[in-house]
Order: structure tokens, then C-alpha cells, then sequence
């Protein structure tokens, strides 16, 4: 939760906002400073925050996040759209965000861990 990894010897190693690799490397380096010689770490990420997807789709609701998601693959797992749905346009709001962004929906739109995606109505 507050995103530090506690670690023998070396204590807490801040994790939140770093890659895998930049985690690995901040922990070895650590390890390095007087404990081990020529530390080896790897490190892997094994559950990410789920994404939700709310609107016109047919089942929304919660689902856990895969990597190299899409807007598109997050729509089918929510049972497709619906016949009111708008399927030129997704609303997304990242956790680092405020608010929602408007996209125009296309194969390339990429979900992040912790996304909520909206699906609007269309207008008629």
C-alpha cells in the first residue's frame, strides 16, 4: 500500500513507480553499499491492479489487469458492447489523473493497471 518493499539488512526499498528493472537495480545497488559482493536480484511483478470498465457494456464491473492490454480486449472481456454504446469513443481515467480523457477508440489504445474505462451512449 504505501509502495516500500521491506528488506533485510537494507531496510525499506521504495518500489512504487519503478519498473522491475529499476526495482532490481535500486536493490542491488543497496546490497552492494557494504553487504554483498556482486548481488544478484530479480525481480518480477506477479498481480497488477485491476482495471474497471463501466457504460455500455454488457458485463461491467472489475477485472484484472494483463499486460499489452487494449480498450478493445478489455470491452470483449466485459461481454461486449451493448446496442446503445458509442463505438467511436472511450473515456479513460488513469490513476495519476483528475479526470477522464477522451480518445477516439482504435486497436492502439493501451489500458493501464488501475484505468477505469467508460463506454458513453450514443446519441442518435
Amino acid at each position: 500500500g504505501s509502495g516500500a518493499i521491506a528488506m533485510p539488512l537494507i531496510g525499506e526499498v521504495f518500489a512504487s513507480d519503478l519498473t522491475a528493472r529499476e526495482l532490481e537495480l535500486a536493490i542491488r545497488d543497496r546490497l552492494a553499499d557494504g553487504y554483498l559482493r556482486d548481488p544478484r536480484i530479480s525481480a518480477e511483478v506477479t498481480n497488477y491492479r485491476p482495471y474497471y470498465i463501466l457504460g455500455e457494456v454488457n458485463r461491467p464491473g472489475e477485472y484484472p489487469y494483463t499486460s499489452s492490454l487494449t480498450v478493445q480486449n478489455a470491452v470483449a472481456a466485459a461481454g461486449g458492447y451493448t446496442y446503445r454504446a458509442n463505438r467511436r469513443g472511450v473515456n479513460i481515467k488513469g490513476l495519476e489523473n483528475d479526470r477522464e480523457l477522451s480518445y477516439q477508440l482504435s486497436p492502439q489504445i493501451q489500458v493501464q493497471p488501475g484505468d477505469t474505462i467508460r463506454i458513453g451512449e450514443r446519441l442518435f
